[in-house]
Parts: structure tokens; C-alpha cells; sequence
């Protein structure tokens, strides 16, 4: 790999392939695909990422709200797009760049009826969210009655999924409370089902239940943190690899003496001589103020630098003492050796939270060998 000349994240597309067919190795053939591409696909480039798994053949996307979805339909990807999150203001964007949204309450379902109807659609899809235990967005098994009458009396919309979201499908020791949500789930969907007269998709498992839960797949399955390269467990990261790999330079290094400060609010005051080296990237790149005063490492030349002081706006600064390094030497943050999960966990976080915050004015770098 070339070695950085400024703040960049690079996005590995042969990770990205790797990841897909890992994840869809575990499922039936039948089964489909929706990949989530919200949040600029989880900090990297929902275009870029969005336009190969159409290559490698994905079946849905999801984005949290519809001004997401638009980038995507602006971009020429006809794939359908399930938007997460709607709300009323936006039902003329989700329709006029059809797109389908997810409807979780009696309001919304009412809502969005009277909308179709006065735009004068016909079986526009939808996707109905059922709350299973996560207690987030959804309607509840008491409400299938209301939604089967209320369908039952317009032509405008039509039912294209039934869904739910697992709480915890990560995490081992909440089995029974998966179990349970998936119980839920066939319960709700099959009396759903009975009443419309029709099967929609069904689908509640994310990446973490296409691993662990495989009587979850249905017909679809949701993946998002999965396809960029974590699999929430230390064993399944095994087979799946970091997309991105944020990258900054060395801007200058300063010896600091005893006594000396470093940075902002004198975060840093040195009890030995220290070499500092400033990076070019802060928190407006996205690496939040909870790193330094012994919180996070960036790698620089193949050691670790921890961050000293506070992390300004724009800059961090590294101890560089014991590293033979130089101004315009590259330094890693995250990526495949370091990942976002590791690093994050020093600040007790998640990958999610850390890759999700880079900001947009970091460049990209798109990667193919």
C-alpha cells in the first residue's frame, strides 16, 4: 500500500467481497440479502459500497432515513431501499425516489394510507416493524387485528415485508431472551399472514443472528456491522475483515522536557524528557475527546504511540519516544491490524460508534488489488 501523504480512509473493496460471501456462505440459497448502507455505510461511502454488493448480487438496502436513500437513487442504484426510520415530512422524497418505508405505528400506518391514497398509488410497498423485545420502534402482536382491518380497506399500499430487530443476538448468555424474541416473531407473522391472505418477506436477523441463530434467517437477512468487517464475536472476526483503515501523517515533533505540557488545559505534563508528535486529525475527523491522558494508541511504524494531553479540534499528539519515526511518517488509527473494535474498547465503546463518526471531510480512498 502506498504510504499516506495526508488524513485519509481507505476503503478496501476485496474486504467488503470477503465479508458478503463469508456471510452468505451461512445461509440457504433462497434466502435473501439486505445489506445497510445508512449512515454513510457505517462511516466509509454508502455509493461506493452500495453499487459493489449490487455487483455481488445483494437483494435489498437499508438506510436509516430517506435523504440517505436519495444519494443512492442520485447515484443510478435501482436496487429497492428499505428506509428504517420515516417519518411523515418525508413520505413525498421516500415515494417520488421509490423508495419503501418502514411503518411501525398505528399513526404512521394511518398516515401514510392517507398520503398514497392522495397521491393515487396502488399496492405501494411497505414494510410493517413489529416490537419483539427490543422496545425501540414497532407495533405489538395486539395490533395485527387494526393493521389487517385497515389494510383491508385501501388498495394504496401492500404489504412487501414483516420484520423485527434482535436485541441482543450477539451476546450468548441472552439465548433464552432471543429465543423468545424469535418466538414472538413466528407468532406474530404467521397470525399476520393468515389474515392478509398473502406472504410477505419476513425477516428479523442482523449479523449477529445470520451467525448465531440460523432458525432466524427466514426469508431475508439484515446485515450491516457484518459486511464491514466485525462479526461481534473474537472467532467470527477471524473470518471477516476491516473495510476501512484511517490513516494520518506526522505534522511535526516536538521534545518536551520535564515539566513541560502538552496541549489544550496542559493535558499532558511531562515527568521525563518525551518526544510528542502531532498528528494531523482530531475530533472534527471523528476521534472523540475520551481518547488521550493514557486512552488510545495510534500505530506508527509497526509500535504503538499513545495519545498524550487532550485531542484538539484538529490534531492529536502521540508519544513517539521510543519510536524511530520522522515528520511526514505515516500513522495508522484503525484498520486491519489495530481495528476499530480494539481501540474502541479503550474508551469502553464500540466499533460502531468509532467508524460511524468519521467525518465527511476525511478523504477517501477507494481499494482494489
Amino acid at each position: 500500500m502506498p504510504k499516506a501523504k495526508e488524513t485519509l480512509l481507505e476503503i478496501d473493496l476485496n474486504a467488503l467481497d470477503n465479508n458478503y460471501k463469508y456471510l452468505t456462505s451461512k445461509l440457504k440459497p433462497e434466502t435473501k440479502v439486505l445489506a445497510v448502507v445508512k449512515a454513510f455505510a457505517y462511516g466509509s461511502d454508502s455509493v461506493v459500497i452500495a453499487k459493489e454488493l449490487v455487483e455481488l448480487g445483494v437483494d435489498y438496502f437499508a438506510v436509516a432515513y430517506p435523504h440517505e436513500g436519495e444519494t443512492l437513487r442520485d447515484a443510478k442504484i435501482e436496487t429497492p431501499i428499505l428506509v428504517l426510520h420515516p417519518l411523515p415530512t418525508n413520505f413525498g422524497m421516500i415515494v417520488n425516489r421509490c423508495m419503501e418505508p418502514s411503518i411501525y405505528s398505528r399513526k404512521m400506518l394511518e398516515e401514510f394510507i392517507a398520503f398514497a391514497e392522495e397521491k393515487n398509488q396502488t399496492n405501494y410497498p411497505i414494510h410493517l416493524k413489529f416490537n419483539t423485545g427490543l422496545n425501540r420502534l414497532g407495533f405489538v402482536a395486539d395490533d395485527v387485528p387494526y393493521i389487517t382491518e385497515t389494510l383491508s380497506k385501501t388498495q394504496s399500499i401492500k404489504v412487501k415485508s414483516v420484520f423485527s430487530h434482535l436485541a441482543a443476538s450477539e451476546d450468548l448468555k441472552e439465548k433464552e431472551f432471543t429465543l423468545k424474541q424469535i418466538e414472538r416473531f413466528n407468532e406474530i407473522s404467521d397470525a399476520l399472514v393468515a389474515k392478509l391472505g398473502y406472504k410477505p418477506l419476513l425477516h428479523c436477523a442482523n449479523t449477529s443472528g445470520i451467525i448465531n441463530y440460523p432458525e432466524a434467517h427466514f426469508d431475508m437477512v439484515r446485515t450491516g456491522i457484518g459486511i464491514y468487517g466485525f462479526g461481534n464475536d473474537p472467532e467470527e472476526n477471524k473470518h471477516l475483515k476491516p473495510i476501512g483503515t484511517l490513516k494520518t501523517i506526522i505534522s511535526q515533533i516536538h521534545k518536551v522536557e520535564i515539566g513541560e505540557s502538552v496541549g489544550y488545559n496542559r493535558g499532558f505534563i511531562a515527568e521525563k524528557t518525551t518526544l510528542s508528535a502531532t498528528l494531523a486529525l482530531g475530533h472534527a475527523d471523528g476521534i472523540p475527546r475520551s481518547y488521550g491522558k493514557g486512552k488510545g494508541w495510534v500505530t506508527i511504524n509497526g509500535k504503538k504511540a499513545p495519545i498524550l494531553g487532550n485531542v484538539c479540534m484538529d490534531m492529536i499528539m502521540v508519544d513517539v519516544t521510543n519510536i524511530d519515526c520522522e515528520e511526514g511518517d505515516e500513522a495508522i488509527i484503525f484498520g486491519a491490524t489495530t481495528t476499530a473494535e480494539e481501540l474502541a474498547a479503550a474508551i469502553n465503546s464500540i466499533s460502531y460508534e468509532l467508524i460511524t463518526a468519521i467525518s465527511q471531510r476525511v478523504k477517501r480512498v477507494v481499494l482494489r488489488k
